[in-house]
């Protein structure tokens, strides 16, 4: 029996998401390394002469983008309406529950995905938990006031903050925030977390993305893609 590498699961996934890419599409363009997958499936498609724009979730993904040709939106900010959105996780579960922002682009996806008909998610096997919890949850934050809220989050039940170093520096988003990475145990109630977050001063978005998931694509080490719906029963 074959035995996928990350890499090559991760390819998988992409290559699945990016087969409901349909003529004329608008599309979300996530960011990290499983999506970095689907670019470059995305820039295949689009050398054989399928039409569509994206809308990049960071400017990595910007950047990256327009190295392999694909045509973006040049005015994003303007955007209401997104076709599709194809991302990773850095965790998910069985009902489509995510944790986001190890790449620190938590609140660009978030936004991104909230204006999306339909929301893909694509990851190894190795991403798929039983419940959340296991990788901290990214919270992106003000400057002014992190210490603050990092000390609320504490509050919450976090068994640990950190904030997100660059070096010897504060790692800065592409919206010039820092992120504070929350570790948790376990998450008795995802959706009331996901809100209780953003109730504290200083915090400008967190990582878990909860009922905004459509579609959880998982590429297993045996080489079989799993599809995962949003309220639909696992078998």
């Amino acid at each position: 029996m074959q035995t996928l590498s990350l890499e090559e699961q991760k390819r998988r996934a992409a290559e699945a998401a990016v087969e409901y890419i349909e003529e004329g599409m608008v599309l979300g363009l996530g960011t990290g390394s499983t999506v970095d997958h689907a670019l470059q499936v995305i820039a295949d498609k689009v050398r054989q002469g399928m039409q569509l724009r994206g809308v990049p979730t960071s400017k990595r993904t910007e950047a990256r983008a327009r190295e392999l040709g694909i045509p973006l939106v040049e005015q994003p900010e303007t955007v209401t309406r997104i076709h599709l959105t194809i991302d990773g996780a850095d965790e998910a579960d069985e009902q489509c529950n995510l944790i986001k922002g190890g790449g620190g682009a938590l609140t660009r996806e978030k936004i991104i995905a909230s204006m999306s008909e339909r929301v893909i998610i694509i990851v190894d096997s190795t991403k798929l938990k039983p419940a959340l919890g296991s990788f901290p949850v990214p919270v992106e934050v003000l400057q002014f006031g992190w210490k603050a809220a990092a000390e609320a989050v504490q509050q919450l039940g976090a068994t640990r903050v950190d904030l997100r170093m660059d070096g010897d520096r504060p790692f800065v988003t592409d919206n010039g925030h820092w992120i504070l990475d929350c570790q948790f145990e376990t998450f008795p109630d995802v959706g009331r977390m996901a809100q209780v977050f953003n109730t504290i001063p200083a915090v400008v978005e967190n990582g878990i993305f909860y009922e905004l998931c459509d579609l959880l694509i998982v590429a297993e080490q045996d080489g079989h893609i799993r599809e995962i719906f949003a309220g639909v029963e696992s078998s």
